[in-house]
């Protein structure tokens, strides 16, 4: 009986601190509305509405284009519309809102719980926001760009208060990640909505490689067959594989570009795995091939098999070079050059990290590649 009324206090206490992380972490971080204990409207404004099996969450993240973005290249995310949330005022305008409403620009998320589960939401959400930054977010200042996660349903709260007091854990200076249920939601214009896919070019907050990521993730999860045997037949991936890489992604698997270098997933990812095509799930490389070059981009001294791949001769922009494709799905990778000095017999391939997908070693069972741990043997 005395244990018991033990561990009852001992979750009492838990949940008091939990909670306390919770506000006093947000507090920083809230409208002034807030601050004076205003009553907010309660209205909910938007388009989307999850149907059973889903759930929803509503994050503010800065600029709502790279929240929205980041987002709907989560695999499991099954819809996102972005809005404003939180304010003191109805209906307001994307102006009104720039000019201090007290609405945080907010992506309302709705999510498949069987496929990806909320504090894995919220792990992604965190990799996109400087968690410690007072309404300030990449270049936008102000309260609409406060950070925040607002939930519908009750149940959510004590999640997302355990998941920021892991955050906190991480961190030597304060969480200011506003905590609380979604009061007003209004769905933003809709020349904002969708605005990086109507915008290619525009302005994103969000680290390339924070989407680039997840797109694989999700192009990975469309891929039926999970099983990544050696005697698997690759071919060519279909329309929803492709529709669900990034831009970067299929401008470099199908159109051959090239993404910027040094600032690529993989220029410094030396953890033993291997390297699969991002667009069939095919191993390519591993890590034991994997070389400092210091050109930018990763680099490997040979392919697992050479038959899984296919060198062109390459003359486009007045150079005289060798394109490497993937032989089965056809995409771009790279170049082979044969002229560089390194360990690895002066040959190097030089790869986009776009084009690839890693795969820690200690998670390629889980993933369906255990028929290739074979090549970590000695």
């Amino acid at each position: 009986m005395l244990r018991g009324k033990v561990l009852l206090s001992l979750a009492i206490i838990l949940t008091a601190v939990i909670t306390a992380a919770c506000v006093s972490s947000s507090a920083k971080n809230i409208s002034a509305s807030q601050k004076s204990n205003a009553p907010l409207p309660e209205e909910i404004v938007q388009k989307n509405h999850p149907i059973p099996g889903e759930a929803e969450i509503y994050l503010a993240g800065g600029c709502f284009w790279g929240t929205e973005f980041l987002m709907r290249n989560v695999s499991g995310v099954t819809s996102v519309e972005v809005g404003y949330s939180n304010g003191s005022t109805r209906n307001p305008t994307y102006r009104q809102v720039c000019k201090g409403s007290g609405h945080a620009e907010s992506a309302h998320v709705i999510y498949n719980k069987s496929v990806i589960s909320l504090p894995k939401l919220l792990k992604i959400y965190y990799q996109s926001i400087d968690p410690t930054r007072v309404n300030h977010q990449g270049n936008d200042v102000g309260i609409n760009y406060r950070t925040g996660i607002y939930f519908s349903d009750p149940a959510d709260e004590v999640t997302i208060k355990e998941s920021l007091l892991e955050l906190q854990s991480k961190h030597k200076k304060d969480i200011v990640v506003e905590c609380m249920p979604i009061k007003n939601f209004y769905r933003a214009e809709e020349n904002h909505q969708e605005y990086l896919i109507k915008n290619p070019n525009g302005y994103c907050h969000v680290a390339n490689n924070v989407i680039d990521e997840q797109a694989k993730a999700k192009a990975a999860h469309e891929i039926k067959d999970k099983n990544f045997s050696r005697d698997r037949v690759y071919g060519k991936p279909d329309k929803n594989t492709l529709k669900n890489l990034s831009d970067l992604q299929r401008a470099v698997t199908q159109d051959g570009a090239t993404e910027p270098p040094f600032k690529n997933e993989y220029d410094e990812e030396f953890r033993e795995g291997i390297y699969v095509d991002v667009t069939n799930g095919q191993p390519l490389f591993v890590s034991k091939d994997k070389f400092e070059s210091n050109c930018g981009w990763p680099a490997f001294s040979k392919p697992i098999d050479k038959n899984f791949i296919v060198e062109r001769k390459d003359l486009s922009f007045g150079m005289d070079r060798t394109e490497v494709r993937a032989k089965a799905s056809g995409s771009h990778l790279g170049h082979v050059f044969k002229d560089e000095p390194s360990e690895k017999n002066k040959i190097r391939y030089c790869i986009n990290s776009a084009a690839l997908r890693f795969i820690p070693r200690e998670k390629m069972a889980e993933e369906g590649y255990d028929d290739w741990l074979d090549l970590f043997k000695p």
